[in-house]
């Protein structure tokens, strides 16, 4: 076990190879377009088609016979590939025309197109002025825009003819490229949108010569130029981002907004709307652009004390042109339809999949936010909930009456695809990716006085109250983002550690969602006193209800970004409860780290110093008392290496022995297999080692 899962784990990208993912379906229902890699250590993602009425599927491209499998991507697909977390290679991203009869792929920066019509499978290869980034086929299908060299071009499929339509007046500015802000913290990773006729373009510029120059160097290579990127930390300047109305005729149309970021922006039937936010986040306003003069008009704007949030699938909009949006409304996120709430209070709803006709498809949280169940809404229907029942994380998408569910539960293995379409019985899309092979003992539970959602993990051959466990806490713990979920994928990791001889915590306390926007704002100027504090009943709460099994005298916490924040955070500031500390990637000063995410949940630096000072901990280096083992990728540009240099500094200068593990080459991912395999190795080595923990006997 100590060998093989660690190896399955890397070589499998955490078990994601071989998923079907990034589905599109046809107007009609009738055919489902999806990316998935051959099987589950196959690293290489090819085009897939699935067609509902037979259930036959076939691969549409293939990209070994395309390219070659080692990659050469240009920086700016690097750059996006890291904001998106994508893991594998291949035809990572695609995007289709509005009937969805071809689609368009870049692969190592070469552009092609391929046919999804019957009989029009084939694929060729298109001539462009330089390496590709997020081709999209304007909706009739009749021209491609690329961005290249910070350039957005438009190719003419019938004649071939490959323009510029915008190119960068100084080699800061870019168009068509979502900046980094709104790639990294709003999850917005385009900046163009095509017009519904595709005779026009809406484009963002974005100029980060404001930007202050951080440089990422590689120092186990020191011949290497370091790389200079525009890094916009906490309180300084963020890039300018302007918007253009571009006419494939030439004309160029600005479309001023005054406010810091562009959330998002959606062209469709119902005309051009555009979503924006002042740089304190407490407002969010959506706007009707005129396209023909960039008059624009506000139709919504929604405010809070705190921070507002940025929801995945909205604005949509009703067949009649209804705006959808999500909204809070007491202490509930709900769905809007115009200016009408039209799910109830109480139901927690997460995002918009799709709207089909008058139909909205949404994910919501009910009274239980480990699970994510798919619901309908329209105004004939109401609210229908058309996920299976029982605890379980889904996700979908609708059109013409077809629903694809994606279902991932404790009682099965990874991802189950499943297809309903109307009087059909429902057929499912194969996964091909590897099972981890652990036999996961998870018990999910409300701890502390909070009832924070809580799962206990113990070992496959430990018998209750045989014995008492060293205990290892393994959150991420921070906003807008869980870990206890009813998904055996959300624990195979800590079910491993659980092997190991661990009694293995993970806990989700204030900040995380699905319980609503009060829960979520009470890390409000604070990101370090409430997840600690939750991190702490809830360990307190579990070793009562298994007072057999938990041995609190050996605690020890570990995580990874955020995760590694607060592991850190909780052997500095509280070593009489945890006594060990594994930090990866730590934010050690909130000063350091990005403008969007840090001045969301701590205002401005120079408004609210005292909230950077309380959620930083490189001044509580002399406070360590306990085993600290500090990972950090040295290419990381998201939470850059400084963070860990500085507190293994102010560790030194305050003469606290402390273990620092530096990645050469590695980013905030870790999808190297030697690396990703062997440092789950040798976390589980240090723990042992710091706790006193022998390797459990193997007969």
């Amino acid at each position: 076990m100590t060998q093989s899962f660690p190896r399955l784990h890397a070589r499998t990208r955490r078990f994601t190879l071989g998923v079907p993912r990034d589905f599109t379906l046809s107007p009609d229902g009738g055919r489902i377009v999806f990316l998935r890699t051959t099987s589950g250590t196959d690293p290489v993602t090819g085009l897939w088609e699935f067609d509902v009425a037979t259930g036959a599927e076939r691969m549409i491209v293939d990209p070994r016979r395309l390219a070659p499998a080692e990659e050469d991507l240009p920086p700016e697909e690097r750059a996006r590939r890291e904001r998106a977390r994508e893991q594998a290679g291949g035809i990572v991203a695609y995007a289709t025309d509005r009937e969805v009869t071809a689609a368009v792929f870049a692969l190592s920066g070469t552009l092609y197109l391929a046919g999804l019509r019957d009989g029009e499978f084939g694929v060729r290869r298109l001539e462009t002025a330089g390496p590709v980034v997020d081709p999209r086929l304007s909706p009739d299908g009749g021209r491609v825009a690329y961005v290249t060299g910070g350039a957005l071009h438009v190719i003419d499929l019938a004649t071939g003819e490959d323009r510029a339509l915008a190119e960068p007046e100084t080699e800061t500015v870019t168009y068509g490229l979502a900046e980094f802000i709104a790639a990294e913290e709003l999850s917005r990773f385009r900046g163009y949108w095509w017009s519904p006729d595709g005779t026009a373009l809406l484009v963002e510029r974005a100029d980060d010569a404001p930007v202050t120059r951080w440089h990422i160097a590689d120092p186990a290579n020191p011949d290497r130029e370091p790389t200079a990127m525009a890094y916009p930390a906490a309180g300084t300047a963020n890039a300018e981002v302007g918007l253009f109305v571009i006419g494939l005729d030439g004309t160029r149309v600005p479309v001023p907004f005054e406010d810091e970021y562009l959330a998002n922006a959606r062209w469709s039937r119902h005309g051009l709307v555009i979503v924006t936010m002042p740089r304190d986040q407490r407002t969010i306003r959506l706007w009707r652009v005129d396209p023909a003069t960039g008059e624009t008009t506000l139709l919504r704007e929604d405010t809070d004390p705190a921070w507002v949030d940025v929801h995945a699938g909205v604005p949509a909009f009703l067949s009649d042109g209804t705006p959808v949006l999500i909204a809070i409304d007491g202490d509930t996120n709900r769905l809007f339809a115009g200016d009408r709430a039209v799910t109830p209070p109480g139901l927690q709803v997460r995002g918009v999949s799709d709207v089909d006709g008058d139909t909205v498809l949404f994910r919501a949280s009910e009274d239980d936010p480990t699970s994510i169940h798919l619901y309908t809404w329209s105004p004939q229907g109401g609210v229908e909930r058309v996920s299976p029942a029982g605890p379980g994380v889904h996700s979908g998408r609708l059109a013409g009456g077809t629903l694809l569910v994606v279902r991932q539960s404790l009682d099965e293995e990874g991802v189950a695809v499943r297809v309903h379409a109307p009087g059909r019985p429902a057929v499912p899309i194969a996964s091909f990716a590897e099972r981890p092979g652990l036999d996961l003992r998870v018990s999910l539970l409300r701890a502390g006085e909070r009832e924070l959602a809580t799962a206990l993990l113990l070992p496959s051959w430990h018998r209750p109250g045989s014995a008492r466990l060293p205990v290892l806490m393994d959150p991420y713990g921070g906003p807008h983002a869980q870990r206890v979920l009813a998904a055996q994928g959300a624990f195979l990791v800590s079910q491993w550690f659980a092997e190991q001889g661990f009694a293995v915590i993970v806990t989700d306390g204030r900040g995380t969602p699905g319980r609503g926007p009060a829960f979520e704002r009470a890390v409000h100027l604070d990101l370090a006193t409430p997840v600690l504090e939750d991190q702490v009943d809830a360990l307190h709460d579990v070793a009562r209800r298994y007072p057999d099994d938990l041995d609190l005298d050996r605690v020890a916490i570990r995580g990874w970004s955020f995760g590694g924040f607060l592991a850190a955070l909780a052997v500095l500031r509280r070593p009489d409860v945890f006594h060990a500390a594994i930090a990866g990637a730590p934010v050690t000063d909130w000063r350091l780290y990005d403008t969007g995410y840090t001045e969301r949940y701590l205002g401005h630096p120079d408004e609210h110093p005292d909230a950077y000072d309380r959620s930083s901990i490189i001044a509580d280096a002399e406070k360590l008392t306990r085993p600290l083992m500090l990972i950090h990728g040295l290419a990381d540009d998201n939470v850059v290496a400084a963070h860990t240099l500085r507190l293994s500094s102010a560790l030194l200068a305050a003469g606290r022995p402390h273990t620092v593990l530096p990645l050469s080459g590695v980013t905030h991912m870790t999808p190297q297999e030697v690396v990703a395999e062997n440092l789950l190795l040798l976390q589980v080595d240090f723990l042992r080692r710091a706790l006193g923990v022998p390797a459990p006997d193997a007969s």
